[in-house]
């Protein structure tokens, strides 16, 4: 297939170039030519239409005079006849002429797609957006081009021909954002939302669809296949609903952990000094492993049952039904899902909270003055937290907002009792499970060192079957952490 680099290295786009000016030069041409004719016929008619007009209020005394008798004669003999012959006579022999000779020069369906695939390449490998590149404003450029909502949607259906979804979205999502900003367009905001939710639901994110879907219908609510695509979106995110639950169910009961046998010998515990930390070179802690991919890890005999008892007496008096932070306000709201009792105790308040706080910061590495405070939280029979997402995601631009101090970047989870049966904090998207052990931690980090969201890190407390639940956690922030854990470039480090 020719793509746009075949064409530009062979010098062909430099012909074409001037054999498109070379036809506008010709359309020119064309249109003067056709200008020329229609003012000749628009004389003609002004003329007869006064002559008629004054000839037609008194016809009789109009034709008495004979010279008048004579050239209506003549006019419709002859002069309308001419004019026929000028309105049938072609001026687009020289134009069309000219545009079937150069046609065959012209890029093909398939170099116009190899064009579009090159510049979708370019888009990926030097990390563009499509608003970069539809407002022509490119590193270097001295000839800015900017995109219409045609050349966007062109692009994008090109994409999705090509069943390439991700470039789809991009493109139809442009177009969409270029007719929101009041661009004019032949082109309907329904035709792009039509496209643009599939786009999205093919690539597995059918809320997002679904938003979409719903969006199209206020504009044009009798559209037939939007009305079928919302109930399929609608019954699939409840099909995803009742899956995802009954995998955390499974996890909880312990079944369907996905640790094999080989990813299991990587697992391994140690002794640990955080990097030679002057409180732990001498009795380092014991630290092992309790999962790689998110990777999570367990601190053993990190709290000590004289400090466990200190914290719930301290926490007690100040248990309340547990709150969660609310995505669309940013505020703390009380949730069906998050079944407990919770306390939060500042370091001030008693010197055993600084000790605690402090030994999290020495293991862990990273700045507690802008982590949250200690909560304690205590799950009796039946208490459970669903599965939850400890940072703030993309779609919760206000997550997090009135404290200041940017994402959750980590949780450290001290295990204050053990449990006699159920109580394990699951993660369903990885399969993986973490038992109540008092006297331990574990720790994981939410977001990855380029500050994106790690979506793996999805976890649930499992409700208590028999016994008592104490836990207490830190969620730490992060502001503070860029010279503790600097930044990555790519998502994965």
């Amino acid at each position: 297939m020719t793509n746009l680099s075949d064409l530009f290295h062979s010098g062909q786009m430099t012909d074409l170039l001037y054999t498109e000016k070379d036809l506008v030069t010709s359309l020119k041409d064309y249109i003067r030519a056709e200008e020329n004719k229609l003012e000749r016929v628009k004389r003609w008619a002004d003329k007869l239409d006064s002559l008629s007009t004054s000839a037609t209020q008194d016809p009789e005394g109009f034709l008495g005079h004979p010279v008048n008798a004579f050239k209506l004669m003549k006019r419709l003999n002859t002069e309308w006849g001419d004019l026929e012959n000028l309105v049938l006579s072609d001026t687009t022999d020289g134009f069309i002429s000219n545009l079937t000779i150069q046609r065959q020069h012209f890029p093909t369906d398939e170099d116009q797609t190899g064009a579009a695939k090159a510049l979708l390449r370019l888009q990926d490998t030097y990390r563009l957006d499509a608003n970069t590149i539809s407002t022509g404003d490119l590193p270097g450029v001295k000839h800015k081009s900017q995109m219409t909502v045609e050349d966007c949607y062109e692009l994008a259906k090109i994409a999705y021909s090509e069943a390439d979804y991700y470039h789809t979205e991009l493109w139809m999502a442009q177009a969409l954002k270029q007719l929101d900003q009041g661009e004019v367009s032949t082109l309907d905001k329904v035709t792009i939302l039509d496209y643009l939710s599939y786009a999205i639901y093919q690539q597995g994110e059918i809320p997002r669809a679904l938003e979409l879907t719903k969006r199209l219908l206020e504009l044009d609510p009798e559209h037939q296949r939007a009305k079928g695509n919302l109930k399929y979106f609608e019954f699939q995110l409840e099909k995803q609903r009742k899956d995802k639950k009954k995998k955390y169910e499974m996890l909880c009961r312990g079944e369907g952990i996905k640790m094999t046998p080989r990813r299991q010998s990587r697992l391994f515990c140690r002794y640990y000094d955080n990097n030679h930390n002057p409180k732990y070179v001498l009795s380092p802690v014991k630290q092992q492993d309790e999962w790689d991919r998110p990777y999570i890890v367990r601190y053993i005999d990190i709290i000590s049952d004289k400090e466990i008892e200190t914290v719930k007496k301290l926490a007690k008096p100040r248990l309340r039904r547990a709150t969660v932070h609310d995505p669309q306000t940013g505020k703390l709201t009380t949730a069906q899902y998050r079944v407990s009792k919770s306390a939060w105790l500042t370091g001030y308040e008693h010197p055993v909270i600084e000790i605690i706080n402090q030994r999290i910061e020495d293991l862990t590495g990273l700045e507690m003055d802008t982590a949250e405070e200690l909560q304690v939280a205590n799950y009796g029979v039946g208490g459970q937290y669903e599965p939850h997402f400890d940072f703030g995601r993309k779609d919760e631009p206000d997550a997090f907002k009135e404290l200041g101090t940017g994402n959750r970047i980590a949780t450290w989870l001290f295990y204050m009792s053990d449990v006699a049966a159920g109580g394990a904090t699951v993660f369903p998207d990885v399969g993986a499970a973490v038992w109540p052990q008092k006297g331990t931690a574990v720790f994981w980090y939410n977001l990855f060192a380029n500050g994106e969201g790690d979506y793996s890190t999805r976890h649930a407390a499992c409700p208590v079957l028999v016994g008592n639940k104490w836990v207490s956690n830190k969620w730490i922030h992060e502001r503070g952490q860029e010279w503790r854990r600097p930044c990555g470039l790519t998502e994965n480090e």
